[in-house]
């Protein structure tokens, strides 16, 4: 795959499609580029070139010493999309990625043809401020993986659990296999520990979408509410599934954030 050295540092990315039109897709916390898997095809289908990329820290991409922060990661991104001469662009960012997303848009809106924030928050808040520190706390002592296993009860629904045996396996032994060091997890995790946009979103007018899993407890649906109250004509929706429900719903994910994006071509 190709890699863009920009900000300092080199980003692993995968550029695909012809279409007139791009969306840009920003990962979550300790997730490459392949986490998109299931969303690449469909909006291929539907006529968009996609731009994936490791975020730093992830992946093929550079790994410096942290800690890092959202604004950070979008001055990343804002330098790979403008070495690669992609403007005029669709912004969709889940959990971290949605984070990064949203000082992206307050930093570069005129850059964007509309924005779509997935499971996320404008600040933790003290729920995922605590669950983030435990994070913290454990990932030194039992190790990434470790962590990255109990993640797994956070992010799908007691249904998946219950009906997709197979799935599932695959998904504990991804997570219990995830190459990240501990100090890029740490680095990493430190940015959405430290987000807070609440006051900054009224700078955010490009057409936005909130989205979330409906049954979503890692980041409660609740502050992705407030999120989207305080975006000045956001648009909300919610999907089936949990916070993965990029991954265990991924059709009408898929289709929401294609017709919404529709909407804005």
């Amino acid at each position: 795959m190709p890699v863009a050295s920009v900000n300092g540092i080199d980003i692993n990315y995968r550029l695909e499609g012809v279409g007139p039109e791009t969306i840009v897709m920003v990962n979550g916390l300790a997730d490459d580029l392949e986490s998109w898997g299931y969303q690449v095809e469909d909006f291929l289908a539907a006529g968009y070139r996609v731009l994936r990329f490791d975020n730093r820290g992830v992946g093929q991409s550079s790994k410096p010493k942290g800690p890092y922060t959202t604004r950070l990661f979008a001055r990343d991104t804002k330098a790979l999309v403008d070495q690669l001469g992609i403007s005029g662009f669709h912004l969709l960012g889940t959990s971290m990625g949605g984070m990064i997303a949203q000082e992206y848009a307050i930093a570069h809106g005129p850059d964007l043809k509309s924005l779509v924030l997935s499971s996320t928050y404008a600040a933790p808040g003290p729920f995922c401020g605590r669950m983030f520190a435990l994070w913290a706390d454990l990932a030194p002592v039992l190790g990434v993986s470790f962590v990255m296993r109990d993640v797994t009860l956070w992010a799908f629904t007691v249904p998946f659990f219950e009906t997709r045996e197979e799935e599932l396996r695959e998904f504990e032994a991804a997570m219990a296999d995830i190459p990240q060091p501990l100090e890029a997890y740490l680095a990493q995790l430190s940015s959405i520990r430290t987000h807070d946009t609440i006051d900054r979103l009224g700078r955010i007018t490009v057409p936005t979408l909130v989205i979330a899993g409906e049954e979503d407890i890692l980041i409660p649906v609740e502050l992705s509410r407030r999120l989207h109250a305080a975006i000045a004509g956001a648009d909300w929706a919610t999907t089936p599934g949990g916070h993965a429900s990029i991954w265990e719903h991924p059709k009408p994910f898929n289709e929401s954030v294609l017709a919404f994006i529709a909407r804005h071509r």
